[in-house]
């Protein structure tokens, strides 16, 4: 039996936005170092973007990774099981670059159209 469909308005918008921008997060989380799944996971909540479950946020990882914008390396765990580290590539750090300034614009144009709708 399938679930019934939330209407839009009522779903959460935040879910439906973080996929549409989790690679990109991503990116500009790893702009600052090096780091593994978990610890990026844990990063998104605090800062606001909400909890990403392992089954989104990992085959972004490598679906970034195999696009040839990160590249990873596996370590021993302090004490428990070894963890992947990712960091940007070059390559990466270009596609941040460009997706950051287009990301800031489709921003500011969708304030525009919203305009002071929810400001109260």
């Amino acid at each position: 039996m399938s679930s019934p469909k939330v209407p839009i308005a009522t779903a959460d918008p935040s879910t439906t936005w973080v996929r549409g921008v989790l690679d990109l997060t991503l990116l500009g989380l790893l702009a600052s170092g090096e780091a593994y799944g978990y610890e990026l996971g844990r990063s998104l909540e605090a800062s606001g973007i909400g909890t990403v479950p392992g089954g989104s946020l990992y085959p972004a990882l490598l679906r970034l990774e195999k696009a040839g914008l990160l590249r990873s390396e596996w370590r021993a765990g302090d004490g428990g099981p070894g963890r992947k580290y990712y960091a940007l590539s070059a390559a990466g750090r270009r596609v941040l670059e460009r997706d950051a300034r287009a990301w800031r614009s489709f921003a500011a144009s969708l304030d525009a159209v919203l305009g002071p709708a929810g400001t109260r």
